[in-house]
């Protein structure tokens, strides 16, 4: 079995053997460097390094390992001179010569460091083996990079975890210290990049929730009312509305990018690559609130068709991530855009069918504002400061003119602006101009620190290189991610332990659960291949027909959305307990029978497929 690495961790320990190093091997503070003779950041980040080592003296073992820039043979040779170096004493020397000698890695280094040595610039020392050991030396230091996630020069790693901040020497120590600060970003940046962190999150907070709703405090804590006031205007809100109307319109917001994005550069970009999560999202919506509608009797419960239509992205890419590798990378993009076409589609729903009285002239004044933001956007203004002033104006006429207040949130998305992709060597090279230009002053008598003009230059440069709906989606979908979606489950998944809320609502958990451990999966199903059958669509010969099940089976994982929908739909606390606790069934349910379909599948069924489905496929 193939042993995987974790991104941003050591690929091998640190060893005499292997290494050179400076220090005792069995120190408490462990520092590696991937770094290169020709990067003039190594050069920089030397003097860093020294003195750290200073600082701490045996606390740390330094070990540095070659990864030389791979569009300069130059930097291959001084790798594999220094690897000439017969003993860790002549090995060092060559090493700071190279680093030090001059501005910038040159042929007269090497010829000067070769002498060193007792070998010629040409590297012909008469033992070949030497050449040969050397030179593997260097790969096998360059294969290590790669298996550790190295993605430039010069790259650190503390404790074998890698370290991704500022390289100055107080930065450095903070984290070869393991200051508070230091370890609690580092915790966190390991959560978020544990692929199911969202779901385990969203797994807590619903536990966090039942336990609150058994226990005396839960009403007490969302039915407390915030708000502004001013003179005898007042606008406030229970902190439950503050949760769905609110803090939810994140949420809707970080959708309507996300569909912006699919849309322009994503995977519903263009036609083939759109038409099958298209028609499975759309069949995973239907065949639901059909089957709702056959299965729930006449009444006021029928008005819950739109409860089963929805998917819980999060959820679902947390299974996946899960399952790792038996989850081919086709089928997860298959699921993530046939999610944010259902994202879409609940959006919608909730627009056109779960709105409360209609006020016309507040509506106008929501209008007023869709105007304003399109105004902005033509006119390629790119800050977003403006764009959320409007947004908070949009949400608070919205809410008033009777929509759901979290429909502001996707339509403000979609008036933040995009841009072109910038020049990204005309811009580094302004940015090392600037930084380069504000080096040759430091130590200047009356100067503390780069001048304001070059930090505005470099602020500049900055927003340039990401859009800023690229860059509102960067900060808001973890947001969203990891504070609302569990604060909102917390809000609204808790449920009363209580035999006596499945009295008279046997139909509506019945209608539900059918609706999405059943309706779901069928629809994405058939949908997707009645879509292949048609020629609309083409089915990926990555995953089998079985793996798509499987994926529609998660898609029956409907808990944010269903639960946000089912607020609406059932205003009866008993009715939406009723509700809650069918939407939790169906969504374990869903999850049970996607693991069984993805685990059970095996490369042999892919193999065994292609020539049947090659025949359904149109190009």
């Amino acid at each position: 079995m193939e042993l995987r690495i974790p991104p941003g961790r050591l690929d091998r320990p640190v060893g005499h053997e292997t290494d050179h190093v400076l220090g005792p091997t069995d120190a408490e503070i462990t520092l590696v460097e991937y770094g290169s003779y020709a990067c003039s950041h190594c050069r920089a980040a030397n003097e860093r390094i020294a003195q750290a080592r200073d600082q701490f003296g045996d606390r740390v073992c330094y070990a540095f390992r070659h990864r030389p820039l791979m569009d300069n043979s130059l930097a291959f040779r001084a790798a594999e001179l220094a690897e000439l170096a017969r003993t860790p004493e002549a090995f060092w020397s060559a090493h700071i010569k190279l680093m030090t000698r001059s501005m910038q890695l040159t042929e007269d280094n090497l010829v000067a460091v070769a002498a060193d040595l007792g070998v010629n610039a040409d590297f012909a020392p008469g033992d070949s083996d030497a050449v040969r050991r050397a030179r593997a030396r260097v790969e096998a230091d360059v294969a290590s990079s790669r298996a550790s996630g190295v993605r430039f020069t010069p790259t650190f790693y503390i404790n074998r975890r890698r370290y991704d901040g500022p390289w100055d020497e107080s930065s450095l120590v903070d984290a070869m210290l393991g200051t508070l600060g230091h370890r609690v970003r580092t915790a966190a940046l390991n959560f978020a990049s544990w692929g199911p962190s969202a779901g385990s999150l969203l797994v807590l907070s619903t536990v966090a929730a039942i336990v609150l709703t058994n226990s005396p405090i839960r009403p007490a804590l969302w039915r407390q009312e915030l708000g502004v006031s001013l003179g005898d205007a007042a606008f406030r809100m229970s902190i439950l509305h503050w949760v769905n109307d609110g803090l939810l319109t994140v949420f809707f917001l970080v959708v309507g990018l996300e569909v912006k994005r699919e849309m322009t550069v994503g995977h519903l970009a263009s036609r083939p690559s759109a038409a099958l999560p298209i028609a499975a999202a759309l069949g995973g919506m239907v065949v639901p609130a059909l089957l709702y509608a056959l299965v729930i009797p006449a009444g006021s419960w029928s008005h819950g068709w739109g409860v089963p239509m929805a998917t819980d992205t999060a959820f679902a890419i947390a299974l996946i991530a899960v399952m790792g590798a038996r989850v081919p990378i086709e089928l997860r993009i298959f699921l993530t855009a046939a999610a944010i076409v259902d994202d879409i589609g609940a959006i919608v729903v909730v627009a056109v069918f779960y709105s409360g009285e209609i006020h016309p002239g507040y509506l106008a004044a929501a209008a007023a504002m869709v105007v304003a933001l399109m105004l902005l956007s033509r006119s390629r203004i790119y800050l977003l400061s403006p764009y959320i002033l409007l947004g908070v104006a949009l949400w608070m006429f919205v809410s008033a003119g009777g929509l759901h207040a979290t429909l502001a949130g996707v339509v403000l998305a979609l008036f933040i602006p995009t841009r072109p992709p910038a020049n990204l060597a005309a811009l580094m090279t302004q940015a090392s101009t600037i930084i380069a230009s504000e080096a040759r002053h430091d130590g200047e008598v009356l100067r503390h620190g780069p001048s304001i003009p070059a930090l505005h230059a470099l602020d500049a440069i900055y927003d340039r290189l990401e859009s800023p709906a690229d860059r509102l989606l960067r900060h808001a979908g973890a947001r969203s991610s990891y504070a609302v979606h569990p604060i909102f489950a917390l809000a609204n998944a808790g449920v009363a332990i209580n035999p006596g809320v499945f009295v008279g609502h046997g139909w509506l958990v019945a209608a539900i659960v059918a609706g999405l451990a059943i309706g779901k999966p069928l629809g994405v199903f058939l949908a997707a291949a009645a879509a292949v059958r048609a020629g609309i669509a083409v089915k990926p010969a990555g995953y089998t027909w079985r793996q798509l099940a499987g994926a529609g089976a998660f898609a029956g994982i409907g808990f944010t959305m269903s639960l946000f929908i089912a607020g609406q739909a059932f205003p009866r606390a008993a009715d939406f307990s009723a509700a809650k606790i069918a939407v939790s069934a169906a969504s374990i349910l869903s999850a049970v029978v996607g693991i069984a379909l993805l685990w059970g599948a095996s490369r042999q069924e892919l193999i065994e497929e292609a020539p049947q489905s090659a025949g359904m496929q149109v190009s």
